[in-house]
Order: structure tokens, then C-alpha cells, then sequence
């Protein structure tokens, strides 16, 4: 299995430099060549298992299969459910697909965990040491903070917006008492420290001489990574049931993963509802609206909070037939001038490939999850309340609905207590995070000042 940028560049990568590399030297975004042909999953078939299957035919010859089983029992081993990604029933036809046992609570663990796992191994190999850099809208930082905490071979340095996450989400990156976890509260929104995260990977001789790479979700292995709990769902569920999957929506990736999944063989047809907030991006970008840097609107459902979805670069791709000329003219005009239209075929793609998007404001996010415990007795986090919100617009079909259920309400308290009236407590597991010393550094959104702190990083270890 090889791999090439989605901007063009002829130049080729295994799957191991794809993850390794993170963004391609011309800014694009690493893809496979060809989508392996997978056949659906059995019922009984565990998550580890799946996810070896899965895993192993994007890796081809770079990784054998029993290591990267290995990986992958070490990756799923903290998982408070043995199941990883349960599914739970919500009403006729309608399920959750929670994704919140990980030790960070939220989605973000189940491909975080693996790829920190895969980087490890594969630098312990080769007697090297990397520099990691992640920009992170809430739950990405707390993710990779807990995945890479005390890894032998890697740093990580964790980007994201000052008063942008919410409190128990800037704990999990903050508080984690590892020295090779280094922390930046950068003075904007998250668009801001993606673009500074892009910009570096794009400097050849910086990366070079810091050994720097990302884990966010531009990262192609986190994108494998996630397609394998769509594939289990579907198996869960019985290969024949067609599935509508709707995913809170905010960078992308865990959309465009669905999508990958259904390239592979694994899921049964293709339907996949994007659910944004007032950061509608996706929605308007599904329309064939040009790409623009817009305002970021502050809400309730803040990991949601993106104008610019980096993984739309992928299906971009996909949409204008693998072209990758005309995604670097549509993304080297978003830099030049503010503006990436999009080719016209773009538009008419994107609804052939099956994707939709619906918009849920605040109000509806409130209502939603007054309305699910209500039905149900569950709390749900805002995030996992926007899909629900959007799921209910499309209850009549036929078929399953499966809203991802992306992180444990605990992390957003005080819109839980706005909602319900009731503060949900944390799991016990990660009962003493209140209590634990938080570590990181207030700074400008600058280039120049993360460029600095990470040399800071690099130099401390050599």
C-alpha cells in the first residue's frame, strides 16, 4: 500500500512515513493510491480484531499483522468497555455509537492510542526520536496528551485556544505530569493554531531539523484508525441493514473515516449526515461554497468550533476525481487571495458520494439533550446532542440511524448543568483530575513563538 499527497506531488510513501510524515512537504494530505478491498466484518469479530484487519490492509508490507495486533491490544487495553465502541439503542431505529470509554473520554482515544503505540514502536526500531505537534479544538490535545505521555521516543507539543475548551477538556492535555508533554494556550481560535501547525510541517528544513510531525486528524492513520468503528457498527448491526451515520462534525476527520470505510467494502451503501453548529462550514463547503477563512463563532459544542476543515481536502480529492492540481489551485487561492472556490463538478460530487450536512444552533443543542434524558435517562455531552439533534430530522427512513456519540458528558459540566439542571461527576477512573497540577504556557498566536518553544523542546533533549 503506497501513498501520495492529495496536492499532487508525484512522490510516493509506505504507510508507516505516511504516518510518520503527517502532512505531505507540499501541504497536502497523504491518501492511499488505491482503497484496499475489504469484505464486511462478522458479528463476532472483537474490536481488536477488526481494527488488526482493518489496519493491516492499509499498512500493507510496512507493518506484519501480529505487530500490529500488538499495537493494538496495548492501545484498546485502558478502555473502561471491552466492547471499545458499544452500541446503544435510543429509540426505534435510532442508536448510539459511543465512543467515550477511552481514559480521555471521548472519540479521540480510539485512533490517538494506536497511533502512539505505532510511532513508539517504529522509532524504537529505528533508534530515533521525533517531535510531535498537535493543534487541538478540545479533545485531540487531551487524546494525544494521554496517548504519548512517557512514550521513550517522543515529545509532544499540544496547541490550543486560550479559553476555547472547556475546563475538564484543558485538564486531560494539561495535567498529565509527563515531561515529554508540553503544553501552549495560544491567543485566538483553532483555526489559527492549525494554520501555525500546517505552516510548520510545510517548512522543510524546520521539520528537518526538529523532527517534527502531527497526530491531528490530517494524520492518514487516525483516519484508518476511526473507519474501524464504523465497520464494527455495521457488523453489529448485520451486514444487510443500510445505516445512516451522523456524525458531530468539526474537523472533519471522523466523517470523512465513515466514508473510507464504505471505499473499503465495509459498510453497506453510503449515507453519512454531517452535524454542525454555527460553524457550518461543512454545510456550506457540501454546497460548493468557496473555501473562506470565516469568523468562529464561540458555542456550546466548542471541539465543533472550525471554519476550516482540513480533512475536506480529502474528499475534495475524491469529488474532483483525484485531481490534485485542482486542489492546490483551490487551497493556493484560500492563501493568496481568501478564497478557494471550488471546481463546479465539486458541488454535484459531493452528493452522489452520499454526504449531507444538517445545522443545529444552541438552543436546539440545549433542547436535545433535555430531550434525550428524558426519553432515555442518558446525559449526553452537547457535542454527541447536535447529532441526536440532526438524527431526528431523518427518523422516518428505513434502515438504522447511528449518531456517534463523541465524548462522556462529564467533560462539558456546566452546559450539562445549563441543560439538566445536574452536574455529571467524572468516571471513577479519572475521578482525581480536579485535583492533579496543570502544566502549560499562555503565548500570542504567533509562528514565531511556537517555532521558538518547540526549538526550546528540541534542544532539551539532545
Amino acid at each position: 500500500m503506497m501513498y501520495r499527497s492529495t496536492r499532487g506531488a508525484p512522490s510516493q510513501i509506505d504507510f508507516v512515513e505516511a504516518s510518520l510524515l503527517g502532512l505531505a512537504p507540499d501541504g497536502g494530505l497523504y491518501t492511499p493510491i488505491v482503497y484496499p478491498a475489504l469484505t464486511p466484518g462478522a458479528s463476532h469479530l472483537s474490536y481488536v480484531e477488526t481494527a488488526v484487519k482493518v489496519i493491516s490492509a492499509f499498512a500493507g508490507a510496512s507493518l506484519p499483522e501480529d505487530v500490529i495486533r500488538t499495537l493494538a491490544e496495548k492501545a484498546y487495553a485502558p478502555f473502561a468497555h471491552a466492547s471499545v465502541a458499544p452500541l446503544t439503542q435510543v429509540g426505534a431505529g435510532r442508536w448510539m455509537l459511543e465512543l467515550h470509554h477511552g481514559p480521555t473520554l471521548a472519540f479521540k482515544d480510539v485512533a490517538m492510542r494506536l497511533i502512539a503505540q505505532l510511532y513508539d514502536y517504529v522509532l524504537g526500531l529505528r533508534g530515533e526520536r521525533m517531535t510531535i505537534l498537535c493543534a487541538t479544538s478540545g479533545d485531540t490535545g487531551g487524546a494525544a496528551a494521554s496517548a504519548f505521555a512517557g512514550a521513550e521516543h517522543v515529545d509532544i507539543v499540544i496547541l490550543h485556544p486560550l479559553n476555547r475548551v472547556s475546563p475538564t477538556q484543558r485538564l486531560f492535555m494539561t495535567a498529565t505530569g509527563a515531561d515529554n508533554v508540553h503544553n501552549l494556550a495560544l491567543e485566538g481560535d483553532f483555526d489559527g493554531t492549525q494554520a501555525i501547525l500546517k505552516q510548520l510541517l510545510s517548512d522543510e528544513p524546520f521539520r528537518r531539523r526538529t523532527s517534527l510531525a502531527a497526530v491531528n486528524s490530517i494524520n492518514w492513520t487516525r483516519v484508518a484508525a476511526q473507519s474501524v468503528y464504523f465497520a464494527q457498527a455495521q457488523a453489529q448491526l448485520g451486514a444487510a441493514t443500510p445505516i445512516r451515520f451522523v456524525v458531530p462534525t468539526g474537523n472533519f476527520g471522523d466523517a470523512l473515516a465513515a466514508y473510507v470505510a464504505y471505499r473499503c467494502g465495509l459498510l453497506n451503501g453510503f449515507d453519512c449526515v454531517a452535524a454542525v453548529n454555527a460553524n457550518d462550514a461543512m454545510a456550506r463547503l457540501l454546497a460548493g461554497e468557496p473555501l473562506v477563512r470565516g469568523y468562529t463563532h464561540p458555542t456550546l459544542s466548542p471541539a465543533m468550533d472550525i471554519q476550516l476543515p482540513s480533512n475536506f481536502e480529502r474528499l475534495l480529492f475524491e469529488a474532483v476525481d483525484r485531481d490534485g492540481a485542482a486542489v492546490a489551485r483551490a487551497y493556493g487561492d484560500l492563501a493568496s487571495d481568501g478564497a478557494g472556490r471550488l471546481p463546479q463538478a465539486a458541488a454535484a460530487a459531493f452528493r452522489t458520494m452520499g454526504f449531507s450536512a444538517e445545522r443545529v444552533d444552541d438552543a436546539e443543542t440545549l433542547e436535545e439533550m433535555r430531550r434525550t434524558y428524558a426519553e432515555t435517562g442518558w446525559v449526553v455531552c452537547p457535542h454527541t446532542a447536535v447529532g441526536l439533534a440532526a438524527a431526528r430530522r431523518g427518523s422516518e427512513r428505513e434502515g438504522a440511524i447511528v449518531t456517534l456519540a463523541t465524548a462522556h458528558a462529564a467533560k462539558f459540566p456546566e452546559t450539562v448543568e445549563q441543560a439538566l439542571g445536574i452536574r455529571p461527576g467524572l468516571p471513577d477512573r479519572v475521578g482525581d483530575l480536579y485535583s492533579r497540577p496543570e502544566r502549560f504556557e499562555v503565548g500570542p498566536m504567533s509562528l514565531a513563538f511556537v517555532q521558538d518553544r518547540i526549538e526550546s523542546v528540541v534542544r532539551a533533549k539532545s
